[in-house]
């Protein structure tokens, strides 16, 4: 038996009439705070995590926050989940989403680049190297598979770049075409589906 993961889960789904739904859900760090909501089963999350504890520390993820992101009565705390529905000409074209904290936004945005500005099919998008930077630390973590040229210029303009040996994160997407709806599993997680009809 697999062990279940300890991460966020998102999960995409459009159905035949063009209804889209983008459902990112999570507990932030494993079982939430360790408490359940009574009489539910529900575990309670610990995204208080996401608010800055003190201006300049970092949270469990290594995001550093300050005065704006303090906790106070009637705030939300900074998030980095970012389920996405793309329309076009009104309609619902593409479907992501991400778990990975910090790392949502960056695999999120990378996968519409790849699509919209780069004419990536899904598939192609989604199995992309990626990169990810977050402000601080100031550094640019890259995934395989990016061609050194590249990795080089990103040095010759004053970035710290550094080479991960893992793929992180994982996007699995809708996408409507002429041929109808394409669904890419992305391979970074394992139990990745693509499912249609």
């Amino acid at each position: 038996m697999q062990r279940e993961g300890a991460n966020t889960t998102h999960f995409s789904v459009m159905d035949r009439d063009g209804n889209a739904v983008a459902t990112t859900v999570t507990l932030n760090l494993s079982y939430g705070v360790g408490l359940i909501a009574d009489g539910t089963g529900v575990l309670l999350n610990n995204e208080l995590d996401d608010f800055a504890a003190k201006p300049g520390a970092p949270n469990a993820y290594g995001l550093t926050g300050g005065e704006a992101n303090a906790p106070a009565g009637g705030k939300r705390p900074l998030s980095s989940m970012t389920p996405t529905i793309v329309l076009k000409d009104g309609r619902p074209w593409i479907v992501t989403g991400s778990p990975g904290g910090s790392r949502i936004i960056t695999t999120v945005l990378q996968v519409l680049l790849n699509v919209i500005d780069r004419n990536l099919a899904l598939n192609e998008a989604v199995a992309a190297p990626r990169l990810h930077h977050q402000w601080l630390p100031d550094v640019v973590v890259t995934e395989p598979g990016f061609d050194s040229a590249l990795l080089g210029a990103l040095e010759a303009r004053g970035q710290r770049v550094v080479e991960s040996d893992s793929r992180w994160s994982s996007a699995n997407s809708i996408m409507v075409t002429e041929e109808g709806l394409v669904g890419a599993a992305d391979n970074r997680t394992r139990g990745a589906l693509a499912s249609g009809y």
